[in-house]
């Protein structure tokens, strides 16, 4: 009858435990936690309620990685995320997150990154070259390089994230154990403390550093054995991740004050030049452009095998499903992504971005934890002798995240309507776009 043809080209399970937490932080951590200290302090205007903003974003990747790691062991999927929403609602929904995935969220996310690493990078060597060039030669180089397998390419991230933490444990150390400014232009004790209304604004930057959990989740289908490493990955990173934020923020606010994080547009940068002179500000500008690097390495690496998977269930160009014969990996779909990234870093518009992509990455993760709901009702009276990771005091607990996704993804749009609009646009237009491909015979992953 559907002449549907099997998958000539197996992906390749190689990846660890190891590899799995290492792609967990290093889709976690990038810039974000060196700047967002100081956006977090421009909010909320006491130390309790700035470390409170990253416990409580840190409680809510936690509560998600627990989610996430059933889900992964649920349903060790190629596609991860794209995956579980496709079983629990319908392939129009997978569709919707691979399209803003590919038109937004992740292309968008490391476009802003490589211009950053351009940016910093022409500071550090001094280059009188734009920094688009530098960003789309870092995109060509990453490409490249994930191309060539799965396991070259995690090679890289896991070197790139090491590196990472090398230089945030730098700055956690001159932070906590270095001199304090002698002019912390203290906070007038008369100074709102930003209260609620702050700590909804803090939100935010808070959850964009801490979003890039899940991507992890994307390359199960080459995990030697997802079911049981792949959860480990997940809880091990983000664990690891709320340490290296609640540190960072601490030592910014010792060294420099509530006033003075939130008077810098570049905190790291400050805490190491009061430590150590422009040397150590030199230092940690190489430690962010490493960093930036590594999250353009992750996002190479990871977000392709959802456009993979929406390829193989014919709801994207068919070519976007080849897997290359010798390297097993999607090539095409690593190809275009990296395409779609370097015309975004040429257009100079990222800056728009990262609000649009909070409401919408958010969105989807609320819908992604209520499709754990969805699969243990389904489960309810199918018993079973399998043993695997479950969510602490769920539903409870797996409810509470989806509901905090969903508020910040409204007050996100409440209170940025024209970026969120953007968002809200694409995701209109892939509505539109779906019926195109919906009439094609799915491939079984």
């Amino acid at each position: 009858m559907g002449n549907s043809q099997p998958e000539e080209v197996p992906l390749a399970r190689r990846l660890g435990v190891f590899d799995a937490t290492m792609i967990v932080m290093g889709g976690i951590i990038g810039a974000g936690i060196f700047v967002n200290p100081a956006v977090v302090a421009r909010n909320v205007h006491t130390p309790a309620l700035i470390l409170g903003a990253w416990l409580i974003g840190g409680l809510i990747a936690l509560i998600g990685a627990f989610v996430y790691a059933e889900l992964a062991a649920l349903r060790p999927r190629v596609g991860g995320q794209y995956a579980y929403l496709r079983d629990a609602y319908h392939p129009m929904v997978a569709f919707l997150y691979g399209w803003t995935l590919l038109l937004v969220v992740q292309t968008g996310g490391m476009a802003g990154a490589a211009i950053i690493f351009g940016r910093y990078c022409s500071e550090i060597f001094g280059l009188a070259i734009p920094e688009q060039i530098l960003a789309a030669l870092a995109l060509a180089i990453l490409t490249a390089i994930n191309c060539l397998g799965v396991r070259a390419g995690s090679n890289v991230q896991s070197a790139l994230m090491l590196a990472k933490l090398v230089a945030i444990a730098l700055l956690i150390g001159v932070g906590c154990f270095g001199p304090i400014a002698t002019n912390l232009r203290g906070v007038d004790t008369t100074v709102d403390s930003g209260g609620f209304a702050g700590i909804g604004r803090a939100m935010a930057p808070v959850i964009f550093a801490y979003g890039g959990w899940q991507t992890a989740s994307f390359v199960s289908g080459e995990m030697r054995h997802p079911r049981r490493d792949l959860p480990r990955g997940l809880l091990i990173g983000v664990i690891g991740v709320i340490l290296c934020y609640v540190l960072v923020s601490y030592s910014c606010l010792r060294a420099l004050g509530v006033a003075g994080l939130a008077g810098t547009n570049v905190p790291a940068s400050e805490v190491m030049r009061h430590a150590l002179g422009e040397r150590g500000a030199h230092l940690i500008a190489a430690g962010i452009a490493v960093s930036t690097l590594g999250f353009l390495s992750q996002s190479i690496l990871t977000a392709p095998r959802v456009y993979y998977a929406m390829a193989r269930d014919g709801v994207f160009f068919k070519a976007v499903g080849y897997l290359d014969p010798r390297t097993q990996v999607p090539t095409v779909a690593i190809i275009l992504q990296g395409i779609c990234a370097t015309a975004i870093a040429f257009t100079g518009k990222y800056d728009q971005i990262l609000n649009y992509v909070v409401a919408i990455d958010v969105l989807f993760f609320g819908l992604t934890g209520a499709s754990l709901l969805i699969f243990r009702a389904r489960l309810q009276n199918k018993p079973t002798d399998e043993k695997h990771l479950r969510v602490p005091w769920h539903p409870v607990t797996t409810s509470l995240f989806v509901l905090a996704c969903w508020a910040i993804s409204i007050s996100t749009i409440l209170q940025f309507p024209r970026n969120a609009g953007i968002g809200v646009g694409i995701l209109a237009a892939g509505a539109l776009v779906y019926p195109l491909w919906r009439g094609r015979q799915p491939t079984n992953l």
